[in-house]
């Protein structure tokens, strides 16, 4: 029970990696208060994972969508002790695609836009508007989704991984700024894991991108949810700053 009676927020939190760990962190205690924008999914894991659970439908883009969830999570519990800011989604394209002598296609504006605003603005606004709260009540945890993407790039994710390089960054400063609050900031940075979206990919596709991996195998869900859960815990009070890969060992190249 390594976060019991913890107000633990999460965005994203109806399926996959946000799903996994709303459903860590209640297992280990915590008060969990779901945001996404799927409300069928999310009214339904927040039933099942009890009364202590709760759900809200939440735009991450939207600085007043987010203000009241955050203001209306305060006025419920009193306090707000995690935040995991997983909520994002990919358009991916070639930056600019060129064959026999012309360009065919090139990355969006507003694909680019729309991943800008998911994976980079909303993590902003949502941390925003729980910081102040936490350097009221003495502290708290921020943990931000990053990607393995966002160390090293990735053929065809211009929009993605100028994102997930941004929460890293944004990561780093907070760190820097809101440590002497007592609030530890911190990114996980997954690799290829198996989340309902990546399943439904051809078996020959996820094959390959496992055997790219050291371990030779892709993640599930839950590995990425049980290094939220230590993070979020006070067994990682010391670790503020991070970037941890939690991606079965893959590197560039590999």
């Amino acid at each position: 029970m390594r976060l019991k009676d913890k107000v633990c927020l999460i965005t994203g939190g109806a399926a996959g990696i946000g799903k996994a760990t709303a459903i860590k962190f209640a297992a280990e205690g915590a008060k969990v208060v779901l945001c996404d924008v799927n409300e069928e999914a999310g009214k339904a894991l927040a039933a099942e994972l009890g009364n202590d659970a709760s759900f809200y439908k939440v735009d991450v883009t939207n600085r007043q969508n987010v203000q009241e969830w955050v203001d209306n999570v305060f006025e419920k519990y009193g306090r707000v002790d995690v935040l995991v800011n997983n909520a994002g989604i990919t358009r991916d394209g070639l930056f600019v695609k060129y064959k026999d002598g012309q360009v065919v296609s090139q990355l969006s504006e507003e694909d680019w836009d729309l991943v800008i605003k998911v994976n980079l603005k909303g993590v902003f606004n949502c941390a925003q508007a729980v910081t102040p709260f936490m350097i009221k009540q003495g502290g708290g945890v921020i943990l931000n989704a990053s990607s393995i993407v966002g160390l090293y790039g990735n053929y065809g994710q211009t929009n993605y991984a100028a994102t997930k390089f941004g929460v890293i960054g944004m990561t780093k400063t907070w760190s820097r700024e809101l440590g002497k609050f007592n609030i530890r900031v911190n990114a996980v940075c997954p690799g290829f894991i198996l989340t309902e979206m990546v399943q439904k990919m051809p078996k020959n596709i996820l094959d390959g991108l496992a055997e790219k991996t050291p371990l030779k195998r892709m993640g599930v869900p839950e590995d990425v949810a049980n290094v939220y859960c230590w993070l979020a815990s006070d067994e990682a009070a010391y670790i503020h700053g991070a970037a941890i890969s939690v991606d079965g060992g893959m590197v560039l190249g590999s």
